[in-house]
C-alpha cells in the first residue's frame, strides 16, 4: 500500500493543485469580485448627548460628515443584492479623540461577512467642540419707511421685552442687539403686527441663527401713529413797569408756535397754548424783558412734542417802552355836554376859543391821535354821581373835562372849564 501511495507522488500532487486552480478559475469566471461605488454618503453621528450633557456643543467642520464616495468590493452574486440604501456610515461620539475627530465605521445592513472590503474617501468626522452659552437680550423695536405727511411715530412697544438665545459661545459672543422692524409706509393709523426677531453684531451685521436656539422667533409689535398740528403760543406778563414805562402789549416768542403730536380728535380741539402770566414778571422794567419759558407743563397729557429734538424751552420777549407826552390843541367848539335834562341848557366857557391838552402814552399811540376827532365831554350824570354837582339846578360850576381818548392814552393834567346851567326860556 505504501508503495502504491507514494508511487508517482509528484504527479498526484500536481493533479490536486491543478484541480484547485481549475475550481478557482471556474468560480471567478461564474462569480467574479466586483466593486460598487456610492457617492455622497451621509455619516450619522450617534450618542451626541455625551457632549451636550457636559454643557458643550459641536459643529461638523469641512462637511466631513458627508463622504465623497464609499467603495464596496465583494463577489458579484453578493454585490448584486446590495444598494446604496444598505450602506451604513456611523460616527460614535463615545470615540471622540483628543483632536476632536470621530472615526467613521462603515458596514452594510447585511452581507458584511461576504464582502471583501469597504473603503471611503475619508476615515474621520472632524468637529469643533465648544461650550454652550445662553444669554437674555433686550428687544429693540425699529420702524422703516415713510408715513404720510402730517403724521409721526408715537410709542413703539413689543409684547415681550427680552429674548433668550442659546448656542455656541463663539456665536453668542458676537451678538450685540436683538431687533424687530416694522414697515410703516403709507399708514395713518396705529399698527399691530408680528415681526421676526433678528440678531446683530456690534457692526450692525446680522448674525446667522442656524446654529442658535431662541425661546421666541417672532414678537407682537404695536406702533402708535400720531397726527401733527402746529399750535400757536400765547403769553401774558404780570407786574407793572417802572414809573413812566408801560408794556406795549406786544409779546414775541421764538418759536411762535410748536408742532404737537396726538390723536386727531385731540388736535382738532386744540387752537392755542395759553401760558399764564406767572411765568413772566415785568415789575420795575425800563425796557424789553426777555426770559425763557418751559412750555411743557402747560401741554395736556394727551399731546406731545412732535419734534423729539425740541426741549420745550421758548425765548419770550415782552416789549416795554417809555411813555411820551404830546400837546394837542382842542377847539372850544369840540366840547359837548351829555345827559343834560331837556329843561336846561348849558354853556361852556374856556376863556379861549382854543386850548392845549397834554396827553401821555406810548409813542405809537399818541402820535396816531387826530386832534380834529378829539372831543371834550361834560357828563352831567357823572358829575352828579361824583358829587361835583349835588343837585342839578341853575348856576355856574367849575368842572373837569373828560376826553374821548383811547384807554391806553391818559390826560397828563386835568382841564377845568366853567359850566353855566340855566333853564330854557321856551
Amino acid at each position: 500500500m505504501k508503495k502504491k501511495l507514494t508511487e508517482n507522488l509528484g504527479l498526484k500532487i500536481g493533479s490536486v493543485l491543478f484541480a484547485a486552480l481549475l475550481w478557482l478559475l471556474v468560480t471567478n469566471i461564474n462569480n467574479p469580485a466586483t466593486t460598487h461605488r456610492v457617492n455622497n454618503v451621509r455619516v450619522t453621528i450617534i450618542n451626541g448627548e455625551v457632549l451636550t450633557s457636559q454643557g458643550k456643543m459641536y459643529e461638523v467642520l469641512d462637511d466631513s460628515d458627508v463622504l465623497d464616495y464609499v467603495a464596496i468590493t465583494g463577489p458579484k452574486t453578493v454585490m448584486s443584492n446590495i444598494s446604496g440604501g444598505d450602506l451604513v456610515a456611523i460616527a460614535d461620539m463615545n470615540k471622540l479623540t483628543a483632536d476632536n475627530t470621530i472615526p467613521i465605521e462603515l458596514s452594510t445592513v447585511q452581507y458584511n461577512e461576504s464582502l471583501d472590503s469597504i473603503r471611503a474617501s475619508s476615515s474621520v468626522v472632524k468637529l469643533r467642540v465648544e461650550d454652550r452659552k445662553s444669554i437674555s437680550i433686550p428687544l429693540k423695536a425699529e420702524t422703516s419707511g415713510t408715513l404720510q405727511e402730517g403724521y409721526i411715530i408715537g410709542d413703539v412697544t413689543t409684547d415681550q421685552n427680552l429674548v433668550r438665545v442659546s448656542g455656541p459661545e463663539s456665536v453668542i459672543s458676537m451678538i450685540e442687539t436683538a431687533e424687530v422692524n416694522v414697515g410703516i409706509t403709507g399708514f395713518t393709523g396705529d399698527i399691530g403686527t408680528n415681526a421676526e426677531i433678528k440678531l446683530y453684531d456690534a457692526d450692525g451685521k446680522e448674525v446667522p441663527k442656524d446654529k442658535l436656539t431662541m425661546n421666541i422667533s417672532t414678537v407682537g409689535v404695536n406702533v402708535e401713529i400720531l397726527g401733527t398740528k402746529s399750535i400757536p403760543l400765547r403769553f401774558a406778563a404780570s407786574g407793572t413797569p417802572a414809573n413812566g414805562y408801560r408794556a406795549t402789549g406786544v409779546v414775541n416768542s421764538s418759536p411762535e408756535s410748536v408742532l404737537l403730536a396726538g390723536k386727531g380728535s385731540v388736535l382738532r380741539n386744540l387752537s392755542v397754548i395759553e401760558i399764564p402770566d406767572t411765568e413772566i414778571d415785568i415789575s420795575g422794567a425800563t425796557g424789553d424783558v426777555t426770559t425763557t419759558v418751559d412750555i411743557r407743563p402747560y401741554l395736556s397729557g394727551s399731546v406731545e412734542m412732535a419734534d423729539a429734538e425740541f426741549d420745550g424751552n421758548v425765548s419770550v420777549t415782552v416789549k416795554v417802552e417809555q411813555e411820551v407826552t404830546r400837546s394837542i390843541t382842542i377847539s372850544e367848539s369840540n366840547i359837548v355836554i351829555e345827559n343834560l335834562p331837556e329843561q336846561y341848557e348849558g354853556v361852556i366857557s374856556t376863556y379861549e376859543e382854543e386850548f392845549p391838552i397834554q396827553v401821555r402814552g406810548l409813542a405809537e399811540e399818541v402820535n396816531a391821535l387826530d386832534a380834529s376827532q378829539i372831543r371834550g365831554v361834560v357828563d352831567i350824570n357823572r358829575l352828579l354821581e361824583t358829587g361835583v354837582i349835588e343837585e342839578l339846578g341853575e348856576g355856574y360850576y367849575d368842572v373837569n373835562l373828560s376826553f374821548n381818548l383811547p384807554d391806553t392814552v391818559s390826560l397828563r393834567e386835568n382841564i377845568t372849564v366853567r359850566l353855566n346851567i340855566r333853564e330854557r326860556d321856551d
